[in-house]
């Protein structure tokens, strides 16, 4: 997030919400929304595919089509630009490439992105005129944004509204992504990406290199045959890790704290990966489905057994310490990575655990003094500054620093803002004949992601014990089914079985369903993984289907 949670709650006179669940995946940014727009008037714009809870504080529910983003966003910084309701003065100052980006809106008039979102002409034009005319305006997103072959797209176009109407650096405004699973952005800023080092180092970048690989003690700069070091860069997604267990291109897997199984696209396809892989190691708190592939398992202690930080969804560095003592031989992640690299040993037989002589970590500590001496975002943070009364938000480039809550205030990080070109493409799979619905997915508020913890909470799984589905009753009834009815969801790659939940949360020809439940309750079973070309997310939100009614005959 550009701005933190604070600032959008107290200085955002307009909200706009799009592919983001906040009320029930980020409930305690949801309340801090929903207080806003009770206590200061703050006008709230929805922007989903669902009639999800939040839309009861919205001022307009946009009920577009999946995978229609671009459509949207482009129609309505088309209708700015038509009132001339944009920021002359930040496009002039901040920003380039502003006049190909406006020619660009040409096409995306009121009555075509209606056509295509479904969104009609009143609310789109109600639309642009609330977002401009109640500066400060904050957009949020999720996964409903990210999860998309034009993903990245979607992203720019967001960022592209945000320029137009000069709301980037600046309390109140900003572009905030709201990361998807605890310390998720934490992780990435440890470079768990595959084209960055720590702190968005690109590893493309042979100066970068060069200084972890003397850091890191690695040696020269390639190894035999004249190969990286760091193998193949960049290196390879999640998705693409699995396709390549399955080709051969990728002989072992080292999984930690995820349950690809479940959560990963086309289910059937990643079992059938992980069955054909040579070797597989699993570190986790508890048995999974991904477990039953697993040649080693690795005992992690859980997030009230560790020391250390996260790092939050605004880039606040957030001190953690154990609130119980881990069982039996479970260890914390950092240990048993350490362990098991000081116990690699070369194709020669010779250890070359000594090369790296950072694997001899003793505690968490001085684990932050190697990240804040490589990776300068995190410069200034030390455990002492952690464990103060201070807020932290990075980049924190120096021990005197106070941190960065508002990032790009004055400038951006790449000097002027770039206006991207962005057009509206149909998703990789789109409705036929065989298969007439549209199939998006996601989680629901009693539980998260795989489930693994919130599935053994039998309070949790008695108010939601099995997986349903969303179906418009439109199209319910069209195809005779009734609510809790069991039903059958089909796509080309698999199918899933579970309740029918009838409901008008969901537009006709769109059905939703959630990845909580293993087996054939699972929505991923239907999934594709068309990726993303830059980022190579997954389409987890569009996908073709079709819906039966099973006979209890």
């Amino acid at each position: 997030m550009t701005n933190p949670m604070k600032d959008i709650e107290e200085n955002s006179n307009a909200i706009f919400i799009i592919g983001s669940n906040t009320s029930e995946q980020h409930p305690v940014f949801g309340y801090k929304i929903r207080r806003a727009v009770m206590q200061r008037g703050v006008k709230l714009i929805v922007a989903d595919p669902r009639r999800i809870s939040i839309t009861d504080f919205a001022t307009l529910h946009l009920q577009h089509k999946p995978g229609t983003d671009i459509a949207l966003v482009n129609g309505i910084a088309h209708i700015i630009l038509e009132n001339n309701w944009e920021d002359e003065q930040f496009i002039a100052e901040r920003c380039e490439e502003f006049e190909d980006y406006a020619e660009s809106l040409n096409k995306y008039t009121p009555e075509f992105v209606s056509k295509i979102t479904e969104v009609s002409i009143t609310d789109l034009k109600e639309a642009a005129e609330i977002l401009a005319k109640n500066s400060p305006m904050a957009v949020l997103w999720a996964m409903g944004i990210t999860q998309h072959t034009t993903g990245v797209m979607n992203v720019f176009s967001l960022a592209n509204l945000q320029m137009l109407l000069g709301n980037m650096g600046k309390p109140g405004g900003g572009c905030n992504p709201l990361r998807g699973q605890n310390n998720v952005q934490g992780a990435c800023d440890m470079g768990a990406l595959v084209n960055v080092f720590p702190g968005y180092q690109k590893v493309v970048d042979e100066k970068v290199r060069e200084k972890f690989n003397s850091a890191w003690k690695l040696g020269n700069s390639n190894g035999k045959n004249g190969d990286s070091l760091f193998g193949e860069l960049p290196g390879k997604t999640v998705t693409e890790m699995t396709s390549g267990a399955l080709s051969g291109d990728v002989r072992g897997l080292y999984i930690i704290g995820e349950n690809p199984v479940m959560s990963d696209p086309d289910s059937n396809h990643v079992r059938k990966a992980f069955t054909e892989c040579e070797f597989m190691v699993l570190q986790e708190i508890f048995p999974s489905e991904t477990s039953k592939f697993a040649d080693v398992l690795l005992p992690s202690v859980t997030f009230a057994e560790k020391t250390g930080s996260f790092t939050n969804t605004e880039r606040r560095i957030q001190p953690i310490s154990p609130a119980i003592k881990g069982k039996g031989n479970a260890l914390p992640d950092w240990k048993i990575t350490s362990m098991l690299a000081n116990k690699i040993i070369d194709i020669e037989g010779k250890n070359i655990s000594g090369l790296h002589s950072g694997w001899n970590y003793e505690s968490p500590n001085e684990i932050m003094e190697e990240i804040s001496s490589l990776a300068p975002i995190y410069g200034g943070v030390n455990y002492s500054r952690i464990r103060s009364d201070e807020e932290l938000h990075w980049p924190i480039l120096s021990e005197e620093h106070p941190g960065t809550p508002i990032l790009h205030v004055g400038e951006f990080s790449r000097g002027k803002g770039k206006f991207h070109l962005c057009e509206q493409i149909d998703a990789e799979e789109m409705p036929t004949e065989d298969y007439p619905l549209i199939l998006t997915t996601g989680r629901v508020l009693y539980h998260w992601h795989g489930a693994e913890m919130t599935r053994r909470v039998q309070g949790l799984v008695d108010i939601y014990p099995e997986s349903l589905v969303e179906i418009n009753p439109a199209d319910a009834e069209k195809l005779g089914i009734l609510e809790n009815d069991k039903i059958k969801v089909t796509s080309r790659r698999g199918e899933m079985i579970a309740k029918a939940f009838v409901t008008d949360r969901v537009s006709a020809g769109v059905i939703f369903g959630n990845f909580h439940y293993p087996g054939e309750q699972n929505v991923n079973n239907l999934t594709i993984a068309a990726l993303d070309p830059t980022a190579k997310i997954p389409e987890f939100k569009v996908c073709a289907i079709k819906v039966e009614k099973i006979s209890l005959d």
